[in-house]
């Protein structure tokens, strides 16, 4: 599920490091980290909870520094602004409820200042590509859960950014739902060629969804493993009662010390 080669990395983290507090309060959150992504992966980082995974996606998005290590996100064909480069997703939809759907969608957008009349169309796009086109005009309390994270990501893109990150984005979710959504994600995926960086604790969302692996072990976080998951990209839920899958997922457990 490799959509580009590692010969130029969009993103590289090298033995990255982070600390937080001084003195006797002072404690790592981040210990040992190396990781190469490709521009159009789509990686999943797992690990317990604590561990760090937050941390180095807020390190990506530039909003705290490395304290050791070296971060190099760009491939050398463009500059790469965090502000400007990054979409994000979080665990809650954090729709504003004053706003319509399509408004809160176009937040980033007016935040950036962008031209009203394009980004308007791409919001528009955006929103039949995730599935909510006809719920322009509502607000969120008028929208389930499940599509109210449709109108997160569909946020997340509308600045056309270069770098998606997720924060458990499905957890808050039922199970029923979280499925529907991760049928979903591939699809999105797949439509708009994104690099994306996703957090979570479930281990078979993390191979069902993802092109790459990253496992974390227990805080302060070290890279345990990371690794392709070769399965085809144009995966159903399906594919989880195959062999295939259930190696990859005892591979995790392993990792983690759940075997």
């Amino acid at each position: 599920m490799t959509t580009a080669t590692l010969a130029e990395p969009l993103i590289r983290l090298t033995n990255v490091v982070k600390t937080y507090g001084s003195g006797a309060k002072r404690f790592t959150a981040v210990s040992d980290v190396t990781m190469e992504v490709a521009e159009g992966d789509m990686v999943a980082l797992v690990g317990p909870s604590g561990c760090g995974k937050t941390t180095v996606l807020k390190i990506l998005a530039g909003l705290h520094d490395a304290d050791g290590g070296t971060v190099s996100i760009g491939n050398g064909r463009t500059a790469f602004e965090p502000g400007r480069d990054v979409g994000m997703v979080f665990q809650q939809a954090l729709l504003l409820k004053w706003r319509t759907i399509l408004e809160n969608v176009l937040l980033p957008a007016d935040i950036l200042g962008l031209p009203a009349k394009a980004a308007k169309a791409r919001a528009h796009d955006l929103l039949a590509m995730v599935g909510l086109a006809g719920f322009e005009d509502k607000y969120p309390y008028e929208l389930s859960g499940g599509m109210q994270q449709r109108a997160a990501i569909a946020r997340a893109l509308v600045h056309d950014p270069k770098l998606i990150l997720m924060d458990e984005p499905f957890g808050a979710l039922d199970a029923l739902t979280r499925e529907r959504m991760n049928l979903e994600m591939l699809r999105i995926w797949r439509e708009s060629g994104k690099t994306i960086l996703f957090v979570t604790h479930s281990i078979q969302e993390a191979v069902f969804l993802g092109g790459r692996c990253a496992v974390l072990t227990a805080g302060p976080a070290r890279m345990a493993d990371y690794f392709t998951i070769d399965l085809p990209a144009d995966r159903g839920l399906d594919i989880k009662t195959t062999e295939a899958f259930g190696t990859y997922v005892k591979r995790i457990y392993a990792l983690l010390g759940l075997d």
